[in-house]
């Protein structure tokens, strides 16, 4: 399922995840996919609203600490960062095969694509493009049943 969605300001862009919290309760892995400053960490500050795992100013970028963690009633919510990743060594570290197994983990995942497992098992990709200072377009790209390929491991390309 492939949506598309515009938002004019930061708040729009919250209130976006918000509403696309609902589509992600049965994912387990979720890129987000945009260039530095387009809104990743904003929207995920709707998503962990929406699951009540926290408020919109605890949501910061994981830049620097790669994972934030999110604990809800329902779901756990792993903020990851992979900007500063560059190798398959260096993913391994950060455990995101437990994490993946764990019922009731969702991975939002910043620089997904580097790696192309996590593209090649996402459940989901929101893919941000910067229209302009203030407005975004989102493309909500949901795979559908039976086309996600889990492997065993996040080594395994």
């Amino acid at each position: 399922m492939r949506k598309q969605f515009l938002t004019h300001s930061a708040e729009e862009t919250i209130e976006l995840g918000r509403k696309l919290a609902p589509l992600l309760r049965d994912s387990r892995i979720v890129l987000l996919r945009g260039d530095l400053g387009t809104g990743k960490t904003t929207v995920v500050k709707g998503i962990a609203e929406a699951f009540e795992a926290a408020e919109q100013e605890d949501v910061t970028s994981p830049t620097f600490t790669l994972v934030h963690e999110y604990r809800g009633p329902e779901r756990n919510l792993f903020h990851i960062d992979l900007y500063r990743i560059e190798t398959l060594r260096e993913l391994e570290t950060l455990g995101l095969d437990d994490l993946i197994r764990e019922e009731g983990n969702i991975l939002l995942i910043e620089w997904g694509e580097k790696f192309e497992r996590l593209v090649r098992e996402r459940d989901v990709e929101i893919a941000i493009e910067r229209l302009s200072y203030e407005d975004r377009r989102f493309t909500f790209d949901q795979r559908q049943d039976g086309e996600t390929r889990r492997t065993p491991t996040v080594a395994q390309r």
